[in-house]
């Protein structure tokens, strides 16, 4: 199939997802066009079947600013007519939804598909601006097809929203041979010189996601049992961390490694992942780290149940209880039986329930049900 992938191309769960969709399809022998303002992080090496379109927005002199979301579908409806897309696949509602049902609409051949994938703070934060509510409806309820990565997402855009139409839950993925590749080339010596226990985070910095309780809960560890932390990512909030660590004099033993296009090869660093998140729609973080074998300690919240198991493969408490997650941070490197069968039960279902040779196929029978509707 002549498949056209619209995502964002900075560090997140869309574009990973979207990018790695794309690199799974592309290896089964489908044409993958990305269309997107920059080339996807995940995507900046060479892939057979896959071909990068960077949209331009023209700066045209009665524009206020220019206009993305109208080359976007230009780009698209070029696309359509060139190269014979089937299947526009948009990743996350605004604008990228709403470009490709205007793209379809100019195209206008019947043939041309759209499907939407919502993966989360296109609903719960962009969704939730009156400013923005009624054209994500309108999006959601024009496209095709609906996904969502998580029965909770799907649950939350029907009640918001009052979607009646399907939603499909096709949840994120993973690819279990990727710990393989990366095993070996993060030394724990550079991090934690003495064997200390090291903890890991890794997000955009946003306020949702509670970075500065990441390093409370670090604070109340490291007073107990010798633990370094690594913070991996950068956004808005890393200045106030920044200032909050060194005020706890927390300096030397937090390290800053800013965006990393890559997880694994810190994860196999890792002792415990940390997502203490006031939301998250599905966790995929949580779920590289399960794939390594890191167990997690995050907040109950979201779509992250649907992906941790409590007590299994890690352990869930309610946001802001940074006692209680220290507490069992303690607990678990104190425990180093305990610790392994938990090793061992996050790499097992992020396997069994998340491997991308069982999630690929969803979409493309998806895309199949679409193309012959």
């Amino acid at each position: 199939m002549n498949i056209g992938i619209v995502c964002y191309p900075t560090h997140g769960g869309s574009g990973v997802v979207a990018s790695e969709l794309a690199i799974g399809l592309a290896q089964k022998g489908h044409v993958i066009h990305i269309v997107s303002y920059a080339p996807p992080f995940r995507l900046r090496t060479f892939h057979q079947n896959i071909f990068i379109h960077e949209v331009e927005a023209a700066a045209y002199p009665l524009f206020k600013a220019p206009s993305y979301e109208l080359g976007l579908a230009a780009k698209l409806v070029e696309l359509a007519e060139h190269h014979g897309l089937e299947i526009i696949h948009a990743h996350y509602a605004l604008p990228h939804a709403a470009s490709a049902y205007l793209a379809k609409q100019i195209f206008n051949s019947g043939r041309l598909k759209t499907l939407t994938t919502l993966h989360g703070t296109d609903i719960t934060l962009v969704g939730a601006d009156p400013s923005y509510r009624r054209v994500v409806k309108f999006a959601i309820e024009q496209s095709d097809g609906v996904t969502a990565v998580s029965t909770y997402l799907k649950n939350r855009t029907v009640e918001e929203f009052g979607i009646r139409r399907e939603i499909r839950v096709i949840p994120n993925f993973i690819d279990p041979g990727r710990p393989d590749r990366n095993r070996g080339q993060c030394s724990r010596e550079a991090f934690a010189p003495h064997g200390e226990a090291i903890l890991m985070h890794a997000s955009n910095f946003r306020p949702v996601k509670r970075v500065a309780d990441v390093v409370r809960i670090f604070a109340r560890v490291r007073a107990r049992i010798p633990a370094k932390l690594l913070l991996v990512g950068d956004g808005p909030d890393r200045p106030m961390v920044e200032e909050l660590a060194a005020g706890m004099n927390l300096g030397a033993d937090v390290h800053f490694l800013g965006e990393q296009d890559q997880l694994e090869p810190l994860f196999f660093c890792a002792d415990l992942f940390l997502l203490p998140s006031e939301q998250e729609s599905f966790g995929l973080t949580a779920l590289e780290a399960m794939n390594c074998g890191v167990p997690v300690i995050a907040a109950d919240v979201g779509g992250l149940p649907e992906v941790v198991v409590h007590g299994e493969t890690g352990f869930l408490f309610p946001v802001g209880d940074i006692a209680a997650m220290a507490d069992k941070a303690v607990e678990i490197m104190g425990d180093a039986a305990a610790r392994e069968r938990l090793v061992a039960q996050a790499r097992l279902r992020a396997v069994q329930c998340f491997d991308a040779a069982q999630i690929i196929p969803q979409y493309e029978a998806f895309y199949r049900d679409l193309v012959s509707s």
